[in-house]
């Protein structure tokens, strides 16, 4: 026979099992195709997700972030105009650039195609034109990396076109985090396009550089820095820091292989976050800042690309 208080607790017990668990306990975590990822809510600082965070692998053109923060915190002239030439080819993955040999564009541009387009000769110039040259710019990347605390990061070039630029996860949140405290590189990853005039005989046509994450321009995002990768042995990898549930988080995704695999991997983790949050559906708004940066981006200023005149630079003083 139980005594009474043995059998009330007995109760207690059979009750508090058969309770529902937290609405954050119910929502299961989703299944993601990257092989590497993080996910940190900035205000706790705290890790929410995470797969083979500390397993160290290529980060491809991830490593732009950290390009565009070392060019940054050298406080070079964005305004000074820097030449795309033979040394910035690509002989390691062979790519295609639309920035023809000669053409001529300014630091701050150069940055933007870097980070928004991944553009590959932009970085190399970047790194080429900095104080000591390509040499002294990696030098300088991974002591940023070291001031950082990324301790399984090493960079050998500004690009990220050598797989031997390698990262991981967990150090990658670090460098998205440092890197959401620049401006200009909130601005330009989260750009969705810029126009740039090249030169064709006597004529002048416009080129149009476009974000190369999707998920810009979807009204359902509302992100405040990204960037992309691709290298064969890096997979398809994505960075962001967006805000989900009206909360900012971080997320890292590394080695994807599907095309669209890493934005399928960013959408399930936006909408496990809401679940797990409680939100709701993201209602209609009014023009937020994101909504203005989006349609300034559409209507970007042109710079034409100088070939012996300054009549492009001339005209962006007047904008």
């Amino acid at each position: 026979m139980f005594k009474p208080l043995a059998l009330a607790a007995l109760i207690w017990f059979g009750v508090a099992c058969l309770a529902p668990a937290s609405a954050q306990d119910q929502v299961r975590a989703p299944k993601l195709r990257s092989n590497a990822a993080i996910v940190i809510d900035q205000d706790g600082h705290s890790e929410v997700l995470s797969k083979n965070a500390e397993v160290v692998t290529p980060i491809a053109s991830i490593t732009k972030l950290m390009t565009a923060m070392v060019v940054l915190d050298k406080e070079l002239p964005l305004d000074e105009e820097l030449e795309i030439t033979h040394d910035d080819l690509d002989f390691i993955k062979g790519t295609h650039s639309r920035l023809r040999l000669g053409t001529v564009l300014s630091r701050g541009e150069l940055l933007k195609l870097a980070l928004m387009a991944s553009e590959n000769r932009a970085a190399s110039a970047l790194g080429r034109y900095y104080p000591g040259g390509s040499t002294a710019f990696v030098v300088a990347m991974n002591r940023k990396a070291a001031a950082l605390g990324m301790k399984d990061t090493h960079f050998v070039d500004s690009t990220g076109l050598n797989p031997e630029n390698v990262s991981t996860a967990n150090d990658l949140a670090k460098l998205v985090s440092a890197a959401f405290h620049y401006r200009l590189i909130r601005d330009f990853t989260t750009s969705e396009s810029h126009y740039v005039e090249m030169p064709r005989g006597s004529r002048y046509r416009v080129l149009t550089f476009n974000n190369s994450n999707g998920l810009i321009r979807s009204s359902s995002w509302d992100i405040g820095l990204s960037k992309t990768g691709y290298i064969s042995e890096a997979g398809r990898c994505l960075v962001m820091q967006a805000s989900i549930a009206e909360k900012p988080f971080i997320i890292v995704l590394l080695d994807s292989w599907g095309k669209l695999s890493r934005m399928a991997d960013a959408n399930r983790i936006k909408h496990w976050i809401e679940r797990r949050e409680g939100a709701r559906e993201p209602a209609q708004h009014h023009a937020s800042t994101s909504d203005v940066r989006r349609v300034s981006a559409r209507v970007s200023r042109t710079i034409r690309s100088r070939y012996g005149h300054s009549r492009a630079a001339e005209r962006a003083r007047r904008m």
